[in-house]
């Protein structure tokens, strides 16, 4: 279930704005989500696999050149599916509990 969680928010992340990798991460801990770069590079190429990411590579003043990821058009049809799903998650653990708000 988090994997799936992390994508969403990854994916949200980069909707957004092409992002590069460590500004993902950071994005994430500002929303109080940890993310090692360790777990978040097979992730993005994962989904850059899936045809849901793509990247391009673009000059950095700082070092060598880095890759910026953007959704693909499939990319964003995966994000929606996602936010849906995340909705009706929160629905049903909501329904689930209700009756404990009130114990």
């Amino acid at each position: 279930m988090r994997k799936g969680v992390l994508e969403l928010c990854i994916l949200a992340t980069i909707a957004e704005q092409e992002a590069y990798p460590s500004d993902i991460i950071k994005k994430l801990e500002a929303s109080k989500l940890l993310v090692v770069q360790g777990t978040l590079y097979p992730l993005l190429t994962r989904l850059k696999n899936a045809g849901v990411l793509h990247y391009k590579w673009k000059e950095s003043t700082s070092g060598p050149p880095r890759k910026y990821y953007h959704l693909t058009e499939d990319g964003k049809q995966f994000l929606n599916d996602l936010i849906e799903t995340w909705g009706n998650l929160v629905h049903a653990v909501n329904e689930s509990t209700k009756n404990l708000e009130n114990s």
